[in-house]
Protein backbone atom coordinates (compact mmCIF):
# COMPACT_ATOMS: atom_id res chain seq x y z
CA UNK A 1 0.00 0.00 0.00
CA UNK A 2 2.97 2.26 0.78
CA UNK A 3 4.06 2.41 -2.97
CA UNK A 4 0.84 2.68 -4.39
CA UNK A 5 0.17 5.94 -2.14
CA UNK A 6 3.20 6.75 -3.01
CA UNK A 7 2.52 6.57 -7.35
CA UNK A 8 -0.63 7.95 -6.50
CA UNK A 9 0.67 11.57 -5.34
CA UNK A 10 3.41 11.48 -8.28
CA UNK A 11 1.05 10.41 -10.99
CA UNK A 12 -1.44 14.03 -9.72
CA UNK A 13 1.87 15.98 -9.06
CA UNK A 14 0.65 16.68 -5.72
CA UNK A 15 1.83 16.11 -2.44
CA UNK A 16 -1.80 14.97 -0.41
CA UNK A 17 -0.38 13.32 2.66
CA UNK A 18 -1.76 10.31 2.30
CA UNK A 19 1.27 8.70 4.40
CA UNK A 20 1.12 10.46 7.51
CA UNK A 21 4.43 11.92 9.22
CA UNK A 22 6.41 10.44 5.63
CA UNK A 23 4.87 12.89 3.84
CA UNK A 24 6.61 16.15 5.80
CA UNK A 25 9.98 14.49 5.76
CA UNK A 26 12.78 13.82 3.11
CA UNK A 27 11.55 10.60 2.67
CA UNK A 28 8.13 12.11 0.73
CA UNK A 29 8.00 10.85 -2.65
CA UNK A 30 6.98 14.49 -4.04
CA UNK A 31 10.56 14.80 -2.91
CA UNK A 32 12.44 12.28 -3.75
CA UNK A 33 11.11 12.00 -6.76
CA UNK A 34 8.61 14.75 -8.12
CA UNK A 35 7.96 13.43 -11.64
CA UNK A 36 4.89 10.57 -12.37
CA UNK A 37 5.72 7.01 -11.92
CA UNK A 38 6.73 4.62 -15.01
CA UNK A 39 10.47 4.20 -16.59
CA UNK A 40 9.39 7.55 -19.05
CA UNK A 41 7.97 9.27 -16.26
CA UNK A 42 10.21 12.21 -16.25
CA UNK A 43 9.70 12.90 -20.44
CA UNK A 44 5.95 12.79 -19.57
CA UNK A 45 6.54 15.25 -16.72
CA UNK A 46 8.44 17.44 -19.15
CA UNK A 47 5.98 17.03 -22.22
CA UNK A 48 2.71 16.12 -21.89
CA UNK A 49 -0.02 18.21 -22.76
CA UNK A 50 -3.27 18.37 -20.93
CA UNK A 51 -6.80 18.42 -21.55
CA UNK A 52 -9.47 20.16 -20.24
CA UNK A 53 -10.76 16.61 -19.31
CA UNK A 54 -7.76 15.91 -18.01
CA UNK A 55 -7.92 18.84 -15.77
CA UNK A 56 -11.01 18.04 -14.54
CA UNK A 57 -10.00 13.87 -13.71
CA UNK A 58 -6.93 15.23 -11.87
CA UNK A 59 -8.84 17.50 -9.99
CA UNK A 60 -11.76 14.93 -8.87
CA UNK A 61 -8.95 12.24 -8.22
CA UNK A 62 -6.80 14.95 -5.65
CA UNK A 63 -9.99 14.73 -4.03
CA UNK A 64 -11.05 11.28 -4.41
CA UNK A 65 -7.51 9.95 -2.84
CA UNK A 66 -7.29 12.74 0.03
CA UNK A 67 -10.45 12.12 1.57
CA UNK A 68 -10.13 8.01 0.59
CA UNK A 69 -13.68 7.84 -1.00
CA UNK A 70 -14.95 6.38 -4.34
CA UNK A 71 -16.74 7.84 -6.75
CA UNK A 72 -20.09 7.25 -6.07
CA UNK A 73 -19.26 8.98 -2.12
CA UNK A 74 -17.73 11.95 -4.22
CA UNK A 75 -20.73 12.37 -6.11
CA UNK A 76 -23.07 11.82 -3.14
CA UNK A 77 -20.94 15.18 -1.69
CA UNK A 78 -21.35 16.92 -4.65
CA UNK A 79 -24.94 16.71 -5.11
CA UNK A 80 -25.71 17.51 -1.94
CA UNK A 81 -23.48 20.99 -1.75
CA UNK A 82 -25.30 22.06 -5.04
CA UNK A 83 -28.56 21.51 -3.46
CA UNK A 84 -27.78 23.88 -0.71
CA UNK A 85 -27.79 27.49 -0.78
CA UNK A 86 -24.42 29.62 -0.90
CA UNK A 87 -21.37 29.07 -2.16
CA UNK A 88 -21.00 25.15 -3.70
CA UNK A 89 -17.05 24.98 -2.99
CA UNK A 90 -17.54 26.03 0.76
CA UNK A 91 -20.85 23.74 1.09
CA UNK A 92 -18.71 20.89 -0.43
CA UNK A 93 -15.15 21.43 1.86
CA UNK A 94 -17.64 21.80 5.09
CA UNK A 95 -18.95 18.34 4.24
CA UNK A 96 -16.02 17.00 3.58
CA UNK A 97 -13.81 18.11 6.28
CA UNK A 98 -16.36 17.74 8.87
CA UNK A 99 -16.63 13.83 8.12
CA UNK A 100 -14.79 12.01 11.62
CA UNK A 101 -12.05 10.07 10.13
CA UNK A 102 -10.78 13.95 9.13
CA UNK A 103 -11.62 15.32 12.15
CA UNK A 104 -9.89 12.36 14.39
CA UNK A 105 -6.56 13.30 11.53
CA UNK A 106 -6.81 16.96 12.26
CA UNK A 107 -6.51 17.01 15.66
CA UNK A 108 -3.37 14.76 15.16
CA UNK A 109 -4.66 11.82 17.19
CA UNK A 110 -3.60 9.48 14.29
CA UNK A 111 -0.88 10.23 11.64
CA UNK A 112 -3.15 9.59 8.20
CA UNK A 113 -6.63 9.14 7.78
CA UNK A 114 -6.36 5.65 6.84
CA UNK A 115 -5.71 5.52 10.70
CA UNK A 116 -7.91 7.10 11.80
CA UNK A 117 -10.34 4.90 10.25
CA UNK A 118 -8.91 2.22 11.46
CA UNK A 119 -9.63 3.44 15.02
CA UNK A 120 -13.00 4.56 14.53
CA UNK A 121 -13.68 1.24 12.93
CA UNK A 122 -12.47 -0.73 16.31
CA UNK A 123 -14.76 1.31 18.31
CA UNK A 124 -11.74 3.60 19.87
CA UNK A 125 -13.52 7.61 19.44
CA UNK A 126 -16.14 9.01 21.00
CA UNK A 127 -18.50 11.73 20.27
CA UNK A 128 -19.86 13.50 23.03
CA UNK A 129 -18.96 10.52 24.92
CA UNK A 130 -20.00 8.05 22.92
CA UNK A 131 -18.00 5.85 20.27
CA UNK A 132 -18.76 5.86 17.03
CA UNK A 133 -18.23 3.78 14.46
CA UNK A 134 -18.97 5.15 11.18
CA UNK A 135 -16.01 7.24 9.57
CA UNK A 136 -18.47 9.64 7.18
CA UNK A 137 -20.04 10.64 10.78
CA UNK A 138 -20.69 14.21 10.33
CA UNK A 139 -19.14 16.31 13.35
CA UNK A 140 -21.37 19.69 14.56
CA UNK A 141 -20.35 23.01 16.21
CA UNK A 142 -19.89 22.13 19.59
CA UNK A 143 -19.27 18.51 19.38
CA UNK A 144 -16.48 16.71 21.68
CA UNK A 145 -14.45 14.01 19.80
CA UNK A 146 -11.85 11.92 22.18
CA UNK A 147 -9.81 8.93 22.35
CA UNK A 148 -12.36 6.10 24.16
CA UNK A 149 -10.48 4.58 27.31
CA UNK A 150 -9.03 1.57 25.33
CA UNK A 151 -7.94 3.66 22.45
CA UNK A 152 -5.48 5.37 24.90
CA UNK A 153 -3.57 1.66 25.00
CA UNK A 154 -3.70 1.22 21.22
CA UNK A 155 -0.68 1.92 19.19
CA UNK A 156 -2.56 3.84 16.98
CA UNK A 157 -2.27 6.71 19.01
CA UNK A 158 1.30 6.16 19.75
CA UNK A 159 2.59 9.51 18.85
CA UNK A 160 -0.30 10.93 20.04
CA UNK A 161 0.45 9.46 23.67
CA UNK A 162 3.88 10.29 23.81
CA UNK A 163 3.89 13.29 23.14
CA UNK A 164 5.39 13.73 19.76
CA UNK A 165 5.51 16.30 17.58
CA UNK A 166 2.09 17.12 15.20
CA UNK A 167 0.69 20.01 12.98
CA UNK A 168 -1.46 21.89 15.56
CA UNK A 169 -5.22 21.38 14.13
CA UNK A 170 -7.03 24.20 12.25
CA UNK A 171 -8.75 26.78 14.08
CA UNK A 172 -11.72 25.82 13.86
CA UNK A 173 -10.87 22.42 15.97
CA UNK A 174 -9.94 23.06 19.75
CA UNK A 175 -7.31 20.35 21.73
CA UNK A 176 -7.35 19.57 24.55
CA UNK A 177 -4.42 17.12 25.37
CA UNK A 178 -4.52 16.27 28.51
CA UNK A 179 -7.75 15.26 28.12
CA UNK A 180 -7.22 13.66 24.51
CA UNK A 181 -10.42 15.11 22.98
CA UNK A 182 -10.98 18.09 20.82
CA UNK A 183 -14.17 20.36 20.23
CA UNK A 184 -15.46 21.68 17.03
CA UNK A 185 -15.40 25.44 17.56
CA UNK A 186 -16.53 26.48 13.89
CA UNK A 187 -16.54 25.66 10.13
CA UNK A 188 -13.59 25.12 8.04
CA UNK A 189 -11.96 27.31 6.31
CA UNK A 190 -10.18 26.50 2.93
CA UNK A 191 -7.14 28.77 3.69
CA UNK A 192 -6.33 26.21 6.49
CA UNK A 193 -6.06 23.45 3.83
CA UNK A 194 -2.24 23.91 2.71
CA UNK A 195 -2.95 23.11 -0.45
CA UNK A 196 -6.23 23.86 -2.85
CA UNK A 197 -8.66 21.85 -4.50
CA UNK A 198 -10.54 23.51 -7.45
CA UNK A 199 -14.04 22.66 -6.80
CA UNK A 200 -15.40 23.78 -9.31
CA UNK A 201 -14.17 20.94 -11.29
CA UNK A 202 -14.95 18.84 -9.34
CA UNK A 203 -18.66 20.02 -9.91
CA UNK A 204 -18.01 20.21 -13.27
CA UNK A 205 -16.46 16.79 -14.16
CA UNK A 206 -19.70 15.12 -12.39
CA UNK A 207 -22.15 17.05 -14.70
CA UNK A 208 -20.68 16.02 -17.85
Amino acid sequence: MPRILEKVERRLGEKLFLKGDRCVGPKCAMIRRAYPPGIHGKKRSRGRGSSEYRELLREKQKVRFFYSLDDGQIKRYVEKASSRGGVFGENLLRALERRLDVVVWRLGFTPSRRTARQAISHGHITVNGRPISSSSYAVEKGDVVGLGGRGMKSGMFRAFVEGQHTPPPPSWLALNKEKAQGSVAGLPAAEELGFSFDLAKVKEFYSQ
